[in-house]
């Protein structure tokens, strides 16, 4: 997995190199090395978009800080490869002057703000250098002036270490932003990058001497897809469908069962053990899925090493039994939709949980959970909330739903990046829980936590929802839950074959 650090961690880690540069005499060894990293990969997206460098135009929105110095010398470098290099200085009396004072020799002009779209051509790329690791807050004028201004000329931005207006631990974006198609940070991933990923676009990592550290308590890591594949259950020579895990799904009701055929289907193409199901849509279940064991009750579902209860599975009295049943069981136990809709009324439910729990919430979902939280700050409200269920000693991992799905087991924050918004359709959730579901029965819960078989569906689910959207030819179209689950195999055979490419 990869990781990405707080802010103090990067700080500290970047300490020891300013230092070490102001010791021999040269305080901006370290930021001349970060500015010619961005210079390299501005370069690089030049010629992507325009087929060259020299002669093509570059705007540098230039703040006061450490970021408005590696943009000023980032322009310098770009100016001697030949672009034509205007700089914006949002607070002329507080620039970097050493920084300035390069891209002047090197023969960049300055650019008063007022002027900015006004008569001037416009650039080719725009390079955002306002806020750091310190910044907070959305873009204000003239800054968010000048952005409104590219972004409707539909320049690209390249973001130094962040894009002004998201916050780096937090990973919140403000409005107005950056929205960057790249982000050129330094010796390590901060937080807000994979927490915030699609404002950041792509991120380049460059090194600049400092070590990484090893993972602390505010790490936020992101599964490798290659280790997603090579971690993915399939049948030994010696498994049957017993061994290879099985999943028993209490879902769907005479109203909602569609939410049962989703869910038990995504956990028969998860995986290749066995699947049973308990509820009333059991002929619609197996009409779609004859290979599904059906049982009229939970008291009679047969042994299993996971559960998932919720999809359409109603809220009534019969419902909260059974979520009190199947907790009692002692298997792991994934709770979704209808069932978190249960827990939030009868909170007292988890405490008959003996084996580890994964709740899936979509935000309104979580809001029911935690009686309102701060949507600012996903991680950390997350974050508190597993840290309370953990004090009572209930075994529990959350993953919350979004474009960035994040996974929270107490300890790390796993976050995951679906790649695209294509999977928000009605009963994509259903498809998710019965796939991680199937994971959870075939790999278990390490240590208590359900958090690789989260994320490793999360990015599957991802995966097949951007397959299924671009089945034809194109840019992509808007799937239903059902073209989904259909390219989950395809997905997950597709992930397997990179990890077995990467050997």
């Amino acid at each position: 997995m990869r990781r990405a650090h707080p802010v103090e961690v990067v700080r500290a880690a970047e300490r020891p190199l300013i230092e070490a540069a102001a010791a021999v005499g040269d305080p901006d060894a370290v930021m001349r090395r970060a500015a010619a990293g961005v210079a390299h990969h501005t370069a690089a997206l030049l010629r992507e978009r325009t087929g060259g460098v020299y002669g093509r135009s570059v705007l540098l929105l230039v703040g006061s800080g450490d970021n408005g110095g590696d943009a000023l010398y980032a322009g310098a470098v770009l100016r001697a490869r030949g672009c034509r290099v205007e700089a914006v200085l949002l607070s002329p009396d507080r620039v970097h002057e050493r920084g300035l004072a390069a891209l002047r020799r090197a023969g960049g002009r300055i650019r008063r703000t007022e002027d900015t779209g006004r008569g001037f051509a416009v650039p080719d790329v725009a390079i955002d250098g306002v806020a750091g690791l310190g910044g907070g807050g959305p873009l204000r004028d003239p800054a968010a002036r000048v952005v409104a201004a590219m972004d409707a000329a539909g320049v690209p931005w390249v973001a130094v270490d962040l894009p002004s207006g998201v916050d780096a631990d937090t990973g919140t974006v403000h409005d107005p932003h950056v929205r960057a198609t790249l982000t050129v940070t330094f010796g390590m991933l901060r937080r807000a990058h994979l927490l915030a990923s699609p404002e950041c676009g792509r991120v380049e990592v460059v090194d600049i001497g400092a070590a990484e550290p090893r993972p602390g308590p505010g790490v936020v890591m992101r599964p490798d897809p290659v280790e997603v594949g090579r971690g993915w259950p399939v049948p030994g020579p010696h498994d049957d469908k017993y061994s290879q895990g099985v999943v028993a799904v209490r879902a769907g009701s005479e109203r909602y069962p569609g939410a049962a055929v989703l869910c038990v289907s995504a956990a028969v193409a998860a995986t290749s053990g066995m699947v049973r199901y308990v509820g009333s849509g059991a002929e619609a279940v197996l009409a779609s899925r004859p290979e599904v064991v059906c049982h009229p009750t939970v008291a009679e579902a047969g042994r299993a090493q996971a559960w998932v209860v919720g999809p359409g599975g109603g809220t009534g009295p019969d419902a909260v039994a059974d979520i009190d049943a199947v907790l009692a069981h002692g298997c792991p136990t994934v709770l979704d939709a209808d069932a978190l809709t249960c827990l939030a009324a009868h909170p007292v439910l988890l405490r008959g949980a003996t084996a580890p729990v994964l709740l899936t919430p979509h935000a309104g979902e979580f809001d029911r959970l935690t009686g309102g939280w701060d949507r600012g700050d996903r991680p950390g409200a997350l974050r508190r909330y597993v840290a309370g269920l953990r004090d009572r000693g209930i075994e529990a991992t959350v993953l919350l739903k979004g474009r960035v799905t994040l996974v929270d087991d107490g300890e790390t924050t796993v976050a995951v990046d679906c790649g695209s918004s294509w999977a928000a359709t009605a009963g994509s959730g259903d498809v998710l829980s019965g796939i991680v579901g199937a994971v959870l029965a075939s790999v278990g819960a390490a240590g208590g936590s359900a958090a690789w078989p989260a994320a490793a569906g999360a990015v599957v689910h991802g995966a097949a929802a951007r397959r299924a959207a671009h089945r034809h030819a194109g840019g992509g179209a808007p799937i239903g839950a059902s073209d989904l689950l259909a390219a989950v195999p395809g997905a997950i055979s597709a992930l397997r074959g990179r990890a077995m490419g990467a050997r």
